[in-house]
């Protein structure tokens, strides 16, 4: 693993909700290139584009038609390869979302699949003939329903982990491999430094499971691709990889096999909701939190390399979440200080750095998810509206897919037009007000990230836990005999500072003013020992 790729700080755009250039009410390309000096400014070393390919949109453009171009709504190629050069310019890396699971089904190869049983991309998708005049299995879709749609003019199922309009690729069949290894290869080649792989631990299927799992060739794709395109360019991957241990991470990223750099792990993101329902809230086991996180420091610590998230496109805001909206500015601050003082990449979601909460979405029509329009559909029956509509502002991925908000104009700055999605802002939360302030979140994090690529300690030292109770936490980062503690209050009650923490350390960086012995509500200290 190259030392770039342990020192990034990834910062991932949305497009369509960044920042609209022509008053369509989409973002755009030409947007977020009139945005560098503020990704400059944030100290992010690397930007995460969500899928910028054309799309029909039924996924808001994780179904794609065409892997090789631009959506016309954020520009043209050579506005992306401006924006590329820019990006190369300031310092800043680029990687894309490589989302080859599925196509959409209205990509030329599913097009041209469905017209025969014996067209020559047939065994580019998965079909099956029906069993007893139904489904092949009881697989279900990750947004509701059956994972097979029926196609009438072939009389055969077609397999769709996700929509029924996003087909899963045929991994087992070379040709579909090498396309992709292509396709890798033609980005790579213009200069792009690596992908986020979207559910890549789904292109393998084992279809004697119950459910849809990890299949049985997951290594062996992943080694073909690292050789045939992603290794000879030495790109940047990180995996969204759902469900997984640190053990099976270590087989996918351990830089002897030649499959991925590094992968996301997400396991701290399901507390607080009923299992793998994201729709259904309970309370957060805050000290599970550090100790989750906690695990993969250690379960990572010989050969692989952890990946720092709170945040994405699939998941509503952390401080709705895991934080006080009694003590907005305290808690944002501390789980930031709690997640990127820890040894790993950092990986930061477009407007998590102003602290931002959930948006209220009012009625079902003011959603444009689809898989929080199918939620509420399946559920409609077992609740009333009011209910729904809490469970939906709880847990819809509309919460982080709302426009970023730049200013206090209309829109929040985002767009002279009507926004794709429309939802409220608070306008004392937008990067004019926060950058006005440097006791905002904003300044936090901007101070967060330029004392972290300037510590060796905090960049490549070694994790120690060393208290985890009551509320409190406190971890330790050490390098050459050189130490940091990080000492966390996640709770909304004072407590002593822990005996373990010497006297007289000098604070790095701290969201409460003066420290003392005592730890106020949510604070954060990154000493200096």
């Amino acid at each position: 693993m190259q030392t770039w790729q342990k020192e990034t700080v990834i910062y991932q755009i949305y497009p369509k909700s960044f920042c609209d250039s022509n008053g369509d009410g989409i973002g755009d390309i030409p947007g977020i290139l009139s945005k560098v000096p503020y990704l400059k400014a944030l100290g992010i070393n690397a930007v995460w584009l969500s899928p910028c390919y054309p799309s029909p949109n039924d996924d808001n453009g994780y179904d794609i038609s065409d892997y090789r171009g631009i959506a016309p709504e954020y520009g043209t190629l050579d506005d992306f390869k401006t924006l590329l050069d820019t990006l190369h310019q300031n310092g800043i890396r680029l990687l894309l979302d490589l989302v080859v699971n599925h196509t959409s089904d209205e990509h030329a190869w599913f097009e041209a699949a469905r017209q025969s049983r014996d067209n020559p991309y047939r065994d580019y998708y998965i079909w099956r003939d029906p069993v007893d005049g139904h489904e092949p299995n009881g697989w279900r879709a990750a947004f509701g329903g059956s994972a097979w749609e029926f196609d009438e003019k072939t009389g055969q199922y077609y397999l769709h982990l996700f929509s029924r309009k996003q087909p899963d690729l045929n991994w087992d069949n070379p040709k579909v491999r090498q396309e992709i290894a292509d396709m890798i290869n033609y980005w790579l080649d213009m200069g792009v430094d690596g992908f986020r792989c979207d559910v890549i631990n789904s292109i393998s299927k084992d279809f004697t499971a119950d459910a849809p799992g990890m299949g049985p060739h997951l290594h062996e794709y992943l080694h073909e691709l690292h050789v045939k395109a992603l290794g000879p360019h030495g790109a940047l991957t990180v995996g969204e990889t759902w469900g997984m241990t640190p053990a099976q991470t270590l087989l996918m990223t351990s830089e002897a096999r030649g499959e991925l750099t590094m992968t996301f792990q997400f396991e701290h993101l399901m507390l607080g909701r009923v299992g793998w329902d994201k729709f259904r809230r309970c309370d957060v086991d805050r000290k599970a939190f550090v100790d989750i996180l906690a695990k993969w420091e250690y379960g990572l610590k010989d050969d692989g390399y952890p990946v720092l998230v709170m945040e994405n496109h699939d998941q509503p805001r952390a401080l709705s979440r895991f934080g006080d909206d009694r003590y907005p500015f305290e808690s944002a601050t501390m789980l930031a200080a709690l997640l990127y003082g820890m040894r790993g990449v950092a990986v930061v979601y477009e407007g998590q750095e102003l602290g931002l909460a959930n948006p209220t979405f009012p009625t079902l029509a003011d959603y444009r998810d689809i898989e929080t329009i199918n939620a509420y559909h399946e559920m409609e029956n077992d609740y009333d509206e009011q209910t729904l509509l809490e469970m939906m502002n709880f847990g819809s991925r509309d919460n982080s897919r709302v426009p970023m908000p730049w200013d206090g104009s209309a829109h929040a700055g985002f767009t002279t037009g009507t926004p794709w999605i429309v939802a409220d802002f608070d306008p004392t939360k937008t990067v004019a007000a926060e950058e006005a302030d440097e006791n905002s979140v904003l300044w936090f994090y901007r101070k967060l990230f330029r004392l972290r690529q300037n510590d060796p300690v905090l960049l490549h030292g070694d994790f120690e836990l060393l208290q985890n109770e009551d509320g409190t936490a406190v971890y330790r980062r050490e390098k050459d005999g050189d130490v940091r503690l990080v000492v966390v209050r996640f709770a909304d009650t004072p407590a002593p500072l822990p005996t373990i923490v010497p006297a007289n350390t000098e604070a790095l960086l701290a969201n409460y003013p003066n420290g003392g012995d005592t730890l106020r509500p949510y604070e954060a200290r990154i000493l200096k020992i």
